[in-house]
């Protein structure tokens, strides 16, 4: 029997606020330029984009854009839209990278929105040769494939039943790909249940809240393409964790996934434990 951590999908109202998306494109047009005159720039090598469920290239224009702008390479996957994790076109984009990986002779950077962050991943693990980083936004590679309000969805576009998939490969699924590994999350995300996108992989693994950020509009607000594009221009053999700094430290999360520490209740612990310890004829 195939076991898998009791998470539910997000509630009825952060799907309905899923809507604030269009508000985040529009800052993400906005703030095009200024943006990308304090952001990193590129070193030139190649960047796939990959779209989300029923998502096709068009959704990540603004994103390639944004990239090519600051000097990467950027390809739409090329496959139409997005319908579901298939054999075949896990099969095509293999030629794909390594066709890209040859016209360039460098590793491809792979960035996957929701579904698109789950084919990243397993493009990477099949041929991490290939792949300089991956980074996901809003991806389903961990927790319950049911933890989710997109899965009619995903039943009505791929075909498939949920009943029908094989669990055991899902459960290969959440196996972190043997390359340094972003994975972005919100847990104000209406559609994928955010402890579903926590990367426990470590050292060249990382979990970033976009604090605030919906599900949709994760390839197009500002503090998204910024993020983005800080961790696509760290050097190829010394990638480090994110570490937000300044005005930095409201806009994104890097430990938001972990559990609270536990406070201490009062009288208890250091320095009373001493204090108590000191008195005569206390007892250790």
């Amino acid at each position: 029997m195939t076991q898998f951590p009791d998470i539910e999908p997000p509630s009825p109202w952060l799907l309905a606020f899923e809507q604030r998306a269009f508000w985040e494109f529009w800052a993400g047009l906005t703030f095009f330029k200024p943006l990308q005159a304090i952001t990193p720039r590129g070193d030139g090598h190649p960047v796939l984009v990959i779209p989300g469920l029923g998502a096709s290239d068009i959704s990540t224009i603004l994103l390639r854009r944004f990239l090519d702008d600051l000097g990467y390479v950027t390809y739409p996957w090329g496959l139409g839209r997005n319908k579901g994790l298939k054999d075949e076109d896990l099969a095509l984009m293999h030629q794909r990278m390594k066709a890209v990986f040859d016209e360039h002779g460098q590793k491809v950077s792979v960035i996957g929105q929701s579904l698109g962050g789950v084919f990243a991943r397993e493009i990477a693990r099949h041929d991490p040769a290939l792949v300089r980083q991956v980074i996901t936004l809003g991806s389903p590679f961990t927790g319950h494939p049911l933890a989710s309000t997109g899965t009619h969805l995903y039943e009505w576009l791929s075909g498939d039943r949920f009943e029908d998939l094989d669990f055991n490969r899902h459960l290969e699924m959440r196996v972190k790909p043997p390359v340094p590994t972003t994975s972005i999350f919100s847990k104000l995300d209406g559609v994928v249940a955010w402890p579903c996108s926590i990367e426990e992989g470590r050292p060249d693994g990382e979990s970033i809240n976009l604090r605030g950020g919906s599900h949709i509009g994760m390839f197009s607000s500002p503090n998204a393409l910024y993020l983005i594009a800080e961790r696509l221009a760290q050097p190829e053999n010394d990638w480090k964790p994110f570490e937000p700094r300044g005005v930095q430290r409201l806009l994104y999360g890097t430990n938001d996934h972990l559990p609270a520490p536990k406070k201490v209740r009062a009288g208890r612990g250091w320095p009373f434990d001493a204090l108590r310890s000191a008195r005569p004829g206390a007892q250790a």
